[in-house]
């Protein structure tokens, strides 16, 4: 069992697992707390975990409460963080300042691979990660996933970077980071919403074992901590149509631009837009994606456990 931060705390679950060298996989928690409305946003939190467990591994779906960091929580825990208004959303620049507040908060890309990495897991299952913006050269905005990707020894299983971002920008950057990416039986970056986004990946790996084998030499190399991304294609059958994707989110950059919406804002905004105007065929979208992520996440996990 790697050793780990004090200030963690592990659900008996996923404590039991890591002793038993048992499959873990991450979950992030604000998909639950700030991306779904309630009272869906439980069921799919539930629906998510039981697809890990379905899986062979367990669920450790992360969020800090009460200043204390939890790698797995109980129904109650989970339901807390689908239900209360007050929980806020932390990346892992905050979590320090929540716990030494006391702050209730659901975890970001950034901070759940950043806790997760701590207590020892090695697969991370979520949607889409952040990514370098559009006019990035006006606004020098990018996500902290890509810097603390490039320092954390983690596996994540994602549908590419939302859409809504530079995708060249951001790929360009992940290689000057050095965060390995490998496309899961595919060619092509995926789009987050869409199956593909047009831009393609280096290496390809069609099975569970191929990935923990690329894990395993990660660590023979001894190398920089940096993470591997395995870019999981939501399936054609359930991508949103591109050719709605794309007048839509002309028309959400558009009303962005009318209406100075800038920074931290820009995401949230963009992606509400989109949900709206597609009549929640976006949101579907995504589900479909992060359910595919988490599915294979569990394999990944069995796969390296095996190891």
């Amino acid at each position: 069992m790697p050793p780990q931060s004090s200030v963690l705390a592990l659900s008996d679950e996923v404590r039991d697992a890591l002793e038993q060298r048992r499959p873990v996989v991450a979950l992030e928690s604000t998909i639950i707390a700030h991306g779904l409305p309630r009272p869906r946003n439980l069921r799919v939190g539930e629906e998510l975990e039981a697809l890990v467990r379905a899986g062979g591994a367990a669920p450790a779906t992360v969020a800090v409460l009460d200043g204390v960091p939890r790698i797995g929580l109980d129904k109650a825990q989970l339901e807390r963080v689908a239900g209360d208004n007050t929980v806020r959303k932390l990346g892992h620049r905050d979590l320090a300042p929540a716990l030494a507040t006391g702050a209730s908060g659901a975890t970001t890309v950034s901070a759940t691979a950043f806790l997760a990495a701590r207590a020892g897991l090695r697969v991370f299952a979520t949607g889409g990660l952040g990514g370098v913006h559009r006019r990035w050269t006006e606004t020098q905005d990018e996500s902290a996933d890509l810097g603390l990707l490039a320092r954390t020894r983690i596996s994540v299983v994602c549908a590419g970077v939302k859409s809504i971002l530079d995708v060249p920008a951001t790929l360009q950057r992940l290689e000057t980071l050095g965060v390995g990416i490998l496309g899961y039986r595919t060619e092509r970056f995926p789009g987050f919403y869409l199956s593909s986004s047009g831009e393609p990946v280096d290496w390809t790996v069609h099975t569970p074992e191929e990935v923990a084998g690329v894990m395993e030499a990660q660590d023979a190399l001894d190398g920089p901590e940096s993470a591997l991304l395995v870019a999981n294609p939501v399936p054609e059958a359930e991508q949103l149509d591109p050719a709605l994707h794309d007048r839509v989110l002309a028309e959400a950059l558009e009303e962005c631009r009318e209406r100075g919406i800038t920074g931290q804002a820009v995401t949230p905004f963009l992606l509400d837009f989109l949900v709206r105007a597609t009549g929640g065929a976006s949101l579907e979208a995504n589900l479909a994606a992060v359910r595919g992520n988490v599915r294979l996440a569990a394999r990944i996990a069995a796969a390296w456990s095996a190891r």
